[in-house]
Order: structure tokens, then C-alpha cells, then sequence
């Protein structure tokens, strides 16, 4: 494990940095919302990251009670990582931090990565402001994700087909998603499929 490094600071705002201000550390969390992940899923959607780096900050974040390692049963017999109650409270600052950047996105460069259930959190929000509840299932062209609008346990969202039959199906696009997120389109009027 790193060093834990402090801001050695009074604050609330700084004691927080000292958990989540390193890089990639609130990606993970992201990518966690999902429920539970194999280190191996979790590398392929954080492009960018090394192995090592990787590595160091789940340790760091598992020491800080911000994540558990658990080992599946047979057949699956892999390790994971989910988020605990406390690396779950994060979701609210990842909603803010998503809704304050949605705005600086801009054009997509040709070197972006892109996965479809980065949009998750953005639209999820959207959906719940417009009173939406229950399991919705997304389709956008760079993939699927489902939500859960209205859940406060469990994940937040899920990467491909929902388990459940989804109450509401959307068909998107990704600039209907950061339009939602940025307020320009209301989820009322969403191409909705039965």
C-alpha cells in the first residue's frame, strides 16, 4: 500500500481530498456504481490506467473503507471489488462533479475513449429529477446499460442487458445524454419504447 498522504487540514473538504482527491480514485468509484467488478472489467474501462496504478489505488481505497475484496463462489471463484455503504455515499459527488464538467466536454476528440455507461450517472440523474422510477434499459450506439432510478441500495447501474424486464426502454444517442446532464433537454421528452 502507498503512504496515506494528508493535506493535514481541519476541513471537511480536504480531510475528503485525503480519501478521494488522488487520480483515478473517483473513476473507480464510477465504474464501481455498477456493482460488483473483476479487476480485469475494471482495467478494460479505465483506459489509461496502468496495472500498477490500478492495483495501488484499489488497495489505498480498500484500506480507507471505501471498497471491499471479495472472492465469488464456484464456479465463478474470482475476485471482486464493490463499493461499501460509505464508497457508495460518493455517488452525489460524482453527480456533481459530472454536472459541473458537462459543460467543458465539448467536441469529442478522435483520441477519446468512450463507453456507453459513462452516460449512466448523467441520465440517471435526469430521469429521477423527471419523477422516473423502477429499472430503465438504454441503448446507445457505443452500447447498453440499464439503471435503476430511484434505488438507494445496490447498484446505481448496470453495464449491458437489465436482468429484469425494464419498466421504460430508451433508444439515445450520446448528445441526447449530455444535453439531459446539461439541462438543455427534458427527459419528459425522450424517445421512450415500450
Amino acid at each position: 500500500m502507498s503512504p496515506r498522504r494528508s493535506y493535514d487540514q481541519y476541513c471537511s473538504a480536504a480531510r475528503a481530498l485525503d480519501l478521494v482527491g488522488d487520480r483515478w480514485t473517483l473513476l473507480i468509484v464510477r465504474e464501481l456504481l455498477a456493482g460488483p467488478r473483476r479487476y480485469t472489467d475494471l482495467h478494460a474501462d479505465l483506459p489509461g490506467v496502468s496495472t500498477d496504478m490500478l492495483a495501488t489505488r484499489l488497495r489505498d481505497m480498500e484500506r480507507d473503507g471505501l471498497l471491499v475484496r471479495r472472492r465469488l463462489a464456484p464456479p465463478g471463484n474470482a475476485s471482486v471489488y464493490e463499493l461499501t455503504p460509505r464508497g457508495r455515499e460518493l455517488t452525489g459527488v460524482l453527480h456533481a462533479l459530472g454536472e459541473w464538467g458537462s459543460g467543458g466536454l465539448g467536441e469529442r476528440g478522435p483520441t477519446d475513449a468512450i463507453r456507453a455507461h459513462w452516460f449512466a450517472l448523467p441520465l440517471l440523474r435526469a430521469l429521477e429529477d423527471a419523477g422516473v422510477r423502477g429499472v430503465v434499459q438504454v441503448s446507445l450506439e457505443e452500447g447498453e446499460f440499464h439503471l435503476y432510478a430511484g434505488a438507494t441500495e445496490g447498484p446505481a447501474y448496470g453495464i449491458g442487458p437489465a436482468p429484469v424486464e425494464p419498466g421504460l426502454r430508451l433508444a439515445l444517442d450520446a448528445e441526447s445524454c449530455l444535453a439531459l446532464a446539461r439541462g438543455e433537454l427534458d427527459a419528459t421528452a425522450l424517445p421512450v419504447r415500450a
